[in-house]
């Protein structure tokens, strides 16, 4: 299966919307999903910063999921996401190791959660090491989340 990455275009919105809604996959990166009304604010902030730079994972012609990088607390994040029926095919580290090609910024930074080994092996095969470790209450998974921050120089 091929990837590529490409910019967002608005009618990517709906999958990206079905793929972060998918329960399974929310608990797995312990990141909740947003109703309608909250996820499309999000993109609309998303869309119109300069500063993210956004694109789609497409894979054999469909939406695959969708990765993009911000700039918060004196570091650029990057962070993916890909749609459940995509797991397991390595689409997200082709994505990853495509994405950090286009983007020369270093350093790269994404928090972790440390269960989630999928995005763990997904980020130490693009180059990414751990550098810092945290386990502080998540307000919306409710409980303690241990996290780990990894980088890219």
């Amino acid at each position: 299966m091929s990837s590529v990455l490409r910019n967002v275009d608005e009618s990517d919105l709906e999958v990206f919307y079905e793929q972060q809604a998918d329960p399974e996959a929310s608990a797995m990166a312990i990141f909740p999903s947003r109703d309608r009304e909250a996820f499309d604010e999000h993109w609309r902030r998303i869309l119109a910063d300069d500063s993210v730079v956004n694109r789609t994972i497409e894979a054999d012609g469909e939406v695959a999921g969708q990765i993009g990088s911000w700039e918060a607390d004196g570091r650029r994040y990057i962070g993916y996401w890909l749609g459940r029926e995509f797991w397991g095919r390595g689409l997200a580290t082709a994505a990853l190791a495509e994405y950090v090609e286009e983007l020369p910024e270093r350093p790269l930074h994404a928090w972790v959660a440390r269960s989630n080994v999928g995005s763990v092996r997904v980020l130490e095969k693009c180059g990414f090491e751990p550098v810092e470790e945290r386990a502080e209450h998540d307000e919306h998974a409710g409980r303690v989340v241990p996290e780990l921050l990894y980088e890219l120089r």
